[in-house]
């Protein structure tokens, strides 16, 4: 069998376990021996095809790595409008009761009216709740 079969069963081997890890981990080796396999195929000598793997994989490992985990922790999306305003803890300031269509909340310095999240829960006012939605100018609230 060709050396140059071999390194494409090895990048592809490589490529599997990366798929499977998700650590961006063998992802380079993969790379270096996809290199090592096109060298190979050009007619190099098989040493030279080895040294093109692990120059390749050391270059990609170092340069390519530092990306990837920097880009695992990015920060999560700043949240903007009203849903910056959800996880909210509240006072409520009138009872809220889904019934009678009433109730009010202080909510980022505002008044807003609000409304229980769940139909048949009514809850009197002074209680903390946490805001868990906005529709339109209503805040949904549980306790």
């Amino acid at each position: 069998m060709e050396l140059w079969v071999i390194w494409i069963v090895v990048a592809v081997a490589f490529a599997v376990g990366e798929i499977l890890s998700l650590g961006f981990f063998l992802a380079p080796f993969a790379g270096g021996a996809l290199l090592a396999a096109v060298v190979d195929a050009a007619g190099a000598p098989d040493v030279a095809s080895v040294a093109v793997f692990l120059v390749a994989s050391a270059a990609l490992f170092g340069g390519l790595r530092p990306i990837a985990r920097r880009h695992t922790k990015m920060p999560p999306a700043i949240r903007t409008g009203t849903q910056r305003l959800l996880g909210q803890t509240v006072v409520v300031l009138e009872d809220i009761d889904n019934d009678r269509d009433r109730g009010t909340v202080k909510l980022a310095g505002e008044i807003w009216t609000a409304r229980s999240y769940l139909d048949d829960q009514a809850i009197p006012a002074g209680t903390r709740v946490e805001v868990v939605e906005i529709r339109g100018a209503t805040a949904l609230v549980t306790e």
